[in-house]
């Protein structure tokens, strides 16, 4: 039997192994690239302040903004009818911003496609703004997520002021890896995209998907908890377009005219998310990062798939299987094996595979394969796994 107060086990990132060797596979907040680390890291070795410390309507913050906005515009190819907003509260905020922003009256509807848990969060949210119109992705038999719904004008609400839907279903495994398009006759309809776990991991066609309103929390692919990109079609701001009941803090208008800079915005944290920028930039672009993402994502699904039921993965469309979050199992659950690749894992300096949520432990463990990952770390977890099914006994 193992222990079960091993650090393994709660969820701890301190491995034993050398500092050197870590891989943090955690599902957010997580590592950034180790080049963007090492620039955060030399800020505090320059003289001069910080943009922690930095006024955020002095010359020197502004400088910054405008680069991570023209940065973050150039590397995912945002257009020019889009603005780039930098908001505060997380994916949780914009549950409740969009509704807020997009429907005017209670009585407006909106339409959710539901294939996860953070939809499921979304829908629960925007109910306290709107009338929510819900296409439900659960399998009817056994009520798991393991698809996506196609969009039709049958289950698109036709009066919708938006349909929302979730890229990237971190705890469930699924990923779009292009947007849909909304059926010609719903084309006016503005699609609503929770990008927060795969924004700059591929990139995203703003005008023929008809996306209106996309956000990314920082703390996956991005920069550190704390901010939040908000790219919005300008069409959808103005007065009186809001509901009258939405904070400026919230308000896309009000942030918008501002310039950012309605109230104290998070200066650090968006100076990171234009150093990934950079990062990005230099590595490639996002072109080269899906491939990276493909390749990483490819290292662990051969794995599974290979394993004669060793390991199990709950989607089983690959064509759905999200490249950012891995979620498997060990011989079907069983409790002694997982927890023994757990402790092995984390004793090679392989950590986050099991995170404590709200949501408890879940029946997967999940690899996390977001841009402070490479290629190589990826694969060294794939050759783990490969080791410690041959191995256990």
């Amino acid at each position: 039997m193992t222990n079960a107060n091993h650090p393994a086990l709660l969820g701890s990132l301190s491995s034993t192994a050398p500092a050197d060797e870590i891989i943090n596979f955690s599902p957010g907040p997580t590592s950034l690239p180790k080049a963007v680390e090492d620039k955060i890291a030399a800020c505090f070795t320059q003289p001069g302040f910080t943009s922690l410390a930095l006024s955020h309507r002095a010359p020197e913050f502004l400088k910054i903004l405008d680069h991570t906005v023209m940065k973050a515009r150039e590397v995912m190819e945002i257009p020019d009818d889009y603005e780039v907003l930098f908001t505060h509260a997380g994916g949780h905020g914009q549950f409740a911003a969009l509704p807020l922003n997009l429907c005017h009256n209670s009585s407006d509807v909106a339409s959710y496609v539901v294939n996860g848990t953070w939809s499921t969060r979304g829908v629960e949210e925007a109910k306290r703004y709107c009338q929510v119109h819900t296409i439900d992705g659960r399998d009817p038999t056994t009520g798991a997520f393991t698809s996506f719904p196609e969009l039709t004008e049958e289950n698109i609400h036709p009066n919708s002021k938006y349909v929302y839907l979730c890229s990237n279903e971190t705890v469930n495994g699924i990923e779009l890896h292009k947007l849909p398009k909304l059926p010609e006759s719903l084309k006016h309809i503005p699609l609503v995209v929770d990008a927060s776990s795969d924004f700059s991991t591929k990139p995203i066609d703003w005008h023929g998907s008809g996306v209106g309103v996309l956000f990314a929390c920082a703390s996956k692919n991005i920069g550190h908890p704390g901010v939040t990109m908000v790219v919005v079609r300008k069409d959808l701001l103005g007065d009186g377009k809001a509901s009258p009941l939405c904070p400026g803090v919230f308000n896309y208008t009000t942030n918008c005219d501002a310039g950012n800079l309605w109230n104290t915005p998070a200066t650090f944290n968006i100076e990171v998310v234009g150093f990934v920028m950079d990062w990005i930039e230099a590595q490639g672009g996002v072109y080269e990062i899906e491939l990276r993402s493909i390749a990483k994502a490819a290292a662990i699904y051969d794995v599974i798939d290979s394993s004669n039921g060793f390991y199990g993965t709950p989607v089983p469309d690959k064509a759905l299987r999200s490249r950012m979050n891995v979620p498997f199992n060990i011989k079907g659950g069983d409790e002694e094996a997982t927890n023994a690749f757990l402790i092995a894992s984390w004793e090679k300096g392989m950590v986050g595979l099991r995170t404590l949520t709200p949501f408890g432990v879940g029946d997967y463990l999940r690899a996390s394969l977001y841009n402070g990952v490479t290629v190589d770390e990826a694969k060294k977890l794939a050759d783990f796994m490969r080791e410690f099914a041959r191995n256990y006994a």
